[in-house]
């Protein structure tokens, strides 16, 4: 389909769900009277129903972009929000013979040489890749993920439209700009395009695997690499329970709050003990070994997206949530200007108003009943007001911690995340940030300051050194500066001195032509004037 085209039909979809009622007043005159010309119809269904349904319409790639726009909470009202949430990234399959293909072309070699069994049908399929279940020669079950075909050139030109329409809403609607339509359009970009590539994937999930390997609360499957490649994924199949599953947990009697509890404990510990965190933990990517029913064991696939954190990072927003909950709102502030992600000429007191008064009837509810995530969302929303530049990691973060909460709740209803939370971050502050943080600080970094060490002391060394040229180039400068002022002073005294000649030599020729009566000596005085003359001018 060509993009004229594909544009002609998104936006006959639009109007068709009347997504038109959701941007700004026009800001021009001609658009404004052509929105004033379409009639109102009063639809039966939500807003937020409408939009979803139109993103299923559109296909795949929109239906994604619905699904990252339902964990922009900061810019959606709620109801919005919930209903793209309910997207489901759900696709016709692709025909089996064409994954097949696809694998003997990235791995060259046939299907019947890399597996001993292959299925046709996959088990599951989504707008960017599909999976089929496999057996490897020597025996072991496998996932093979193939990506779809053709799907980038579909990305590309649907990505490109999104952004034409993200541009116009920006330029012609009133307030637009604070939807930041182009910015999330492009923060959609660079997660869409990294899902294309399955090696990106299988190294993040290599990661995680690391990670977790003596852990007792968290599986990830093994990566085969020899039968991994950009477009084919194989990777050790898992058995479990889908964590959505509650009544099958109720049924085995597994310990839900045991199950809740390590959910939050899991994310805390990819935040801030590892730095890297699974960024799409959605209930079809979420499984659970219940084996021992009282230690219920989480297994985790799909690590497409990922978050990280920095040092720097971690530790602010681990002092600010611990200052957010003890209701230290002026330090909430000022690790906020400390840490760069509002302006350093912010006005604290100020800050620290705004962060109370919208946070503060959230304490009006017992801690247990307290959304971390909203808790999130509004201090945000308060610290955007600042201008608080969009931090990506963060956005990752936030959505993660929806996601977590979501499911936790879902388990086991009395969950009190922060209850959960809080002795996890107060302990990776004092180890962090006390001295046992320090020493291990510098063990980690004691090699490479042993390697630094010898041009460190030859700085240190040769520092004297470097001040006295220094010191001899800025004198040099110095005297060439003063000299060149002299030579200045001298050429503005000569050309005043020449004015003055010059006015004196005109006046004498003046005097001379009147009071000379012999012809010849009447006229030097003019010669003397006109050479005067002459020398004004050149001066």
């Amino acid at each position: 389909m060509s993009r004229s085209l594909r544009l002609a039909k998104i936006l006959r979809v639009l109007f068709a769900e009347r997504i038109d009622e959701f941007l700004p007043k026009p800001k021009r005159g001609p658009l404004r009277a052509i929105s004033w010309c379409i009639p109102k119809v009063r639809m039966k269904r939500s807003r937020g129903e409408r939009l979803r349904d139109a993103l299923q319409t559109l296909g795949p790639v929109f239906v994604k972009f619905g699904q990252m726009l339902s964990t922009r909470r900061d810019l959606l009202p709620p109801d919005i929000a919930s209903a793209l949430a309910e997207l489901q990234d759900r696709v016709k399959p692709f025909p089996g013979h064409i994954a097949k293909e696809i694998v003997e072309r990235d791995l060259d070699a046939t299907v019947e040489e890399l597996f001993s069994e292959f299925a046709d049908e996959p088990m599951a399929s989504a707008s960017v890749a599909q999976v089929h279940p496999a057996r490897l020669k020597t025996g072991e079950d496998v996932v093979v993920k193939v990506i779809r075909p053709g799907i980038d050139k579909v990305i590309e030109q649907d990505l490109k439209l999104m952004m034409t329409i993200a541009r116009f809403v920006e330029t012609n609607f009133v307030d637009a700009k604070r939807l930041k339509l182009v910015q999330v359009v492009s923060d959609y970009r660079m997660t869409i395009l990294d899902e294309l590539d399955l090696q990106r994937e299988a190294a993040n999930t290599a990661t995680i695997r690391r990670n977790f390997e003596d852990s007792e609360t968290c599986y990830v499957p093994e990566i085969y690499w020899d039968y991994t490649r950009r477009n084919v994924k194989v990777e050790e199949r898992i058995y479990g329970v889908p964590i959505s599953r509650v009544d099958i947990f109720k049924e085995k009697h597994v310990n839900m709050k045991v199950l809740a509890e390590r959910g939050v404990e899991i994310f805390f510990t990819q935040v801030f003990d590892h730095s890297f965190f699974h960024a799409d933990m959605h209930p079809g990517n979420v499984f659970v070994d219940i084996e021992d029913p009282e230690k219920p064991v989480y297994k985790a696939i799909d690590f497409g997206i990922v978050g990280t954190l920095d040092a720097v990072s971690q530790a602010y927003l681990a002092q600010n949530l611990i200052a957010f909950f003890d209701r230290d709102y002026r330090a909430v502030a000022e690790l906020h200007v400390e840490s760069g992600w509002v302006p350093k000429d912010t006005n604290v007191g100020e800050f620290e108003s705004a962060i109370r008064t919208v946070c503060e009837p959230i304490f009006q509810k017992p801690l247990g009943e307290i959304s971390f995530g909203v808790v999130l969302i509004r201090l945000f929303e308060v610290a955007r007001r600042f201008q608080m530049e969009v931090q990506p990691q963060l956005i990752l973060l936030q959505k993660t911690l929806l996601n977590i909460e979501g499911l936790g709740r879902e388990l086991y209803p009395d969950l009190d995340l922060w209850q959960t939370g809080k002795p996890f971050l107060e302990r990776w502050v004092s180890e962090r940030l006390g001295p046992k943080g320090l020493l291990e600080y510098a063990k980690r970094n004691g090699s490479r300051w042993v390697v630094q060490f010898p041009a460190l002391t030859n700085t240190l060394l040769t520092a004297p050194e470097r001040i006295d040229r220094i010191e001899s180039t800025q004198q040099a400068q110095t005297h060439a500066l003063e000299q060149l002022a002299n030579e200045s002073r001298k050429a503005r005294y000569g050309r005043r001195a020449g004015v003055i000649l010059g006015s004196i030599g005109l006046s004498v020729a003046a005097l001379s032509y009147w009071e000379t009566p012999d012809v010849l000596i009447a006229h030097w005085p003019w010669l003397v004037g006109l050479l005067s003359l002459i020398l004004i001018v050149r001066r």
